[in-house]
């Protein structure tokens, strides 16, 4: 079997399976669509010598040899699918988890929603149109295991969000630092925990009196709708094919996001340094940037960078910088800090002393919480508040964190809501 594998041009090895139907063993031989198509076969597979190679294609109930328009289309399709869009071989119905589906079809006030329980998830995948195969081989496709999958580090590697504080400058003093637990989860839920880490550890807001204005003016220190913007840009590009996961760096004077690959090369140096706007023809997760849209995390039509700049323009903030290596493998935005926030006598540094203290602080909380829940029966949100010695709305914050941060489940009740270990 193994040389005729590799008379086709490029080789395709299809999947061998001896299995035992009615007391009798046969092969089943699947052939699943390679990420190489088209493929040739010689025309004449018992020749010895000058092989002659022709595309083939199924026409009703034959195999016929194509024509030259079909030839055409054939060679047009040839990886045009895009990752988010193929099919995942590896992941079964069970990796999708059904809270998450049923979410988003709320969120985004689809009919689907009240649907869930009743039709399970592969009828509502199938009619989100997320599986690719015939009826009898149903496959996932990659951009639901993104978006409704739990754990999607267990399809793509390095998954995850990667943040790093430099107090005193990664340069002047990198010894000095704090690494931050890891964010994981679908790719909604990452950009939902990235961002509530920002919002309650880095964000911060000045305000000035102005004399004589009645309005007073309030600046921050970095606007959360550009930050927002580029966390999402850097799940939307990234390649999740790659082993590098999304990583921030935090400096006293700026915030660094990193995603790989970089920037597509149809895009000039010119434009990368004037950061006004990349218009690109290829999306590498089409399908993903129409999930995130409905959830209003995207805009789409290139509009990502031209919305970092504008806010940061309002805040009264430099423009953000992007820059890529030269053979486009990473991509890093640098976005600065407002400079009034700079003038401040080592307050950046104070700031980011006082975020990582916090941070322990929170760490204990949430090992308090649970090593309290251990037991893995639910709890209510009183329980807790008790045994932190916390008010009650700042304990329904970090049982939320943990939620986020895939440790524990809540019983999906707006009043009555307990909590266990997940």
């Amino acid at each position: 079997m193994l040389s005729y594998n590799n008379m086709i041009s490029p080789p395709y090895f299809p999947k061998a399976i001896p299995l035992e139907v009615d007391g009798k063993w046969i092969l089943v031989i699947v052939a699943r669509t390679g990420q190489q198509r088209p493929y040739k076969s010689p025309e004449h597979v018992t020749s010895k010598k000058d092989k002659k190679y022709s595309y083939y294609i199924r026409y009703l109930t034959s195999s016929v040899k194509a024509n030259s328009e079909q030839e055409r289309k054939l060679i047009n399709m040839a990886d045009q699918t895009p990752y988010d869009c193929r099919a995942n071989h590896k992941a079964v119905f069970d990796d999708i988890s059904p809270v998450l589906l049923e979410d988003h079809l709320r969120k985004t006030g689809s009919r689907l929603a009240k649907q869930v329980k009743e039709r399970g998830v592969e009828e509502i995948l199938e009619d989100m149109q997320l599986l690719v195969g015939p009826p009898e081989l149903r496959y996932i496709q990659n951009v639901a295991i993104m978006m409704f999958c739990e754990h999607p580090d267990r399809f793509f590697p390095y998954t995850y969000v990667q943040m790093t504080s430099f107090p005193q400058g990664s340069v002047e003093n990198p010894s000095v630092s704090e690494d931050f637990p890891n964010i994981t989860g679908s790719v909604p839920q990452m950009i939902q925990a990235t961002m509530e880490r920002f919002r309650n550890l880095f964000v911060r807001e000045k305000v000035i009196k102005v004399p004589n204005q009645m309005e007073a003016l309030r600046i921050k220190n970095y606007p959360y709708q550009a930050i927002e913007e580029s966390v999402v840009n850097a799940f939307y590009h990234r390649d999740y094919m790659s082993c590098e996961p999304v990583t921030i760096e935090i400096e006293p004077d700026c915030i660094n996001i990193m995603n790989f690959p970089g920037i597509d090369r149809s895009i000039s140096e010119t434009t990368i340094a004037e950061g006004k706007r990349f218009v690109s023809r290829y999306y590498r997760n089409r399908r993903l940037g129409e999930f995130l849209k409905e959830l209003d995390l995207s805009e789409g039509h290139s509009s990502g960078i031209p919305t970092i700049q504008e806010e940061l323009e309002k805040n009264g903030s430099p423009r953000a910088e992007f820059f890529t290596d030269e053979d486009r493998r990473a991509m890093r935005i640098r976005i600065p800090i407002h400079p009034a926030f700079l003038e401040e006598n080592n307050g950046v540094v104070e700031n980011a002393e006082k975020a990582t203290k916090k941070m322990t602080k929170k760490m204990k909380q949430y090992s308090l919480i649970l090593n309290f829940m251990a037991d893995g029966e639910w709890h209510k949100t009183s329980e807790i508040t008790e045994i932190l010695g916390l008010k009650d709305t700042r304990t329904k914050e970090l049982l939320k964190e943990l939620v986020l941060l895939d440790k524990l489940v809540d019983n999906g009740k707006t009043k009555g809501k307990q909590y266990r270990l997940k």
